[in-house]
């Protein structure tokens, strides 16, 4: 990657870092690393998906100019991803989202030029907004002229874009990656993920990351704070088989984690991010001396500023917790407070 020319800034996807994590769990006895997804020029790992499922029908003239419209429902990462795409080749977007789409996101949504439709109301039967987004999707759709869904719940070009990122992962430590930890959301990154295990023969132990409240591994339906993992429908292209372990975190164990990679690595993380990060702390026990782990952070922290980082907004939802953040221990560990790990 050294002094390489971009041609154009859609060049920039993928190749993203991965970075040895020394101070997080020291005591660990394995090598612990990231999969740095903030550095895609849209600042995640939805650039990835987003210019898989765009590209193509760009190229191929189904997207045009002045008489397309993109329409798509997004938490947040996965629209400034189709932003970045929809701007660049001047292509008009149109983003559902919800309430708890930060307004960091918002903000760079509407810098992009991104028309926001903001869906109020959950769904009646599963108490979520996730179905009540893709609902108003599908009257966009209806209504719009040369309207075009990506639906990245559903589109096998989603998780294809996740092959080249495990296929980077095993590029770099040469094929020996012993744990994988991915959130999981739409399932793109792990079913990507999983494609290239199973298909070059690694023997790596793919965990699955789910938020409690997350339906994805069969759990049950509940209110979440955090939104980028965990779903309240099982999306069409999910398989929870894939899985090899499942780990389920709570909203307060992804903030505990994202402070204590900001204390321990440095690492401004966004809240999926904490997510595996919790789930390495819960599953630690099980890893023996001498592995290779990978988390793969899906986005960085700075959309998370008025919430994660935000000592008000922490108290407000857990109280005072900011012990936690030099000894995240003490809750990853205790079984009063975390459930079990599962086998799928």
């Amino acid at each position: 990657m050294t002094g390489r020319v971009l041609h154009g800034i859609l060049d920039g996807v993928g190749d993203t870092p991965l970075v040895e994590l020394t101070g997080l769990l020291p005591r660990l006895g394995s090598r612990v690393f990231a999969k740095l997804e903030s550095h895609n020029p849209g600042g995640s790992v939805k650039d990835r998906s987003a210019l898989s499922m765009l590209l193509g029908r760009i190229r191929g003239g189904d997207l045009v100019p002045g008489r397309s419209t993109v329409v798509e429902s997004s938490s947040g990462n996965l629209a400034i991803g189709l932003a970045q795409i929809c701007r660049y080749f001047g292509i008009d977007l149109v983003c559902v989202v919800d309430p708890k789409t930060t307004e960091q996101n918002l903000a760079v949504l509407r810098a992009y030029g991104v028309t926001v439709d903001m869906v109020t109301e959950v769904d009646p039967e599963t108490k979520a907004y996730l179905p009540a987004r893709i609902k108003r999707v599908r009257e966009l759709l209806a209504t719009l002229p040369g309207a075009y869904w990506p639906n990245q719940y559903a589109n096998p070009l989603n998780p294809l874009a996740h092959e080249r990122t495990m296929a980077e992962i095993a590029q770099a430590l040469d094929g020996r990656v012993d744990y994988l930890f991915c959130s999981t959301g739409t399932g793109g990154t792990l079913t990507g993920c999983a494609r290239h295990i199973r298909a070059h023969g690694l023997s790596t132990t793919l965990v699955g990351v789910d938020a409690l409240g997350s339906v994805l591994f069969g759990g049950v339906s509940a209110p979440r704070l955090l939104p980028g993992h965990g779903a309240a429908v099982r999306p069409a292209l999910f398989d929870p088989t894939l899985a090899d372990e499942v780990v389920h975190v709570s909203d307060l164990e992804s903030v505990v984690a994202c402070r204590t990679l900001i204390a321990r690595e440095a690492i401004l993380a966004g809240g999926s991010s904490g997510a595996v990060t919790a789930a390495l702390g819960k599953f630690a026990a099980r890893i023996p001396a001498g592995r290779n782990v990978v988390l793969v952070f899906p986005d960085r922290g700075d959309r998370y500023l008025d919430t994660i980082y935000s000592d008000d907004w922490v108290r407000a939802h857990f109280g005072e917790v900011s012990h936690l953040w030099q000894d995240p221990e003490l809750l990853w560990q205790d079984p009063e407070l975390t459930p079990a790990v599962g086998t799928c």
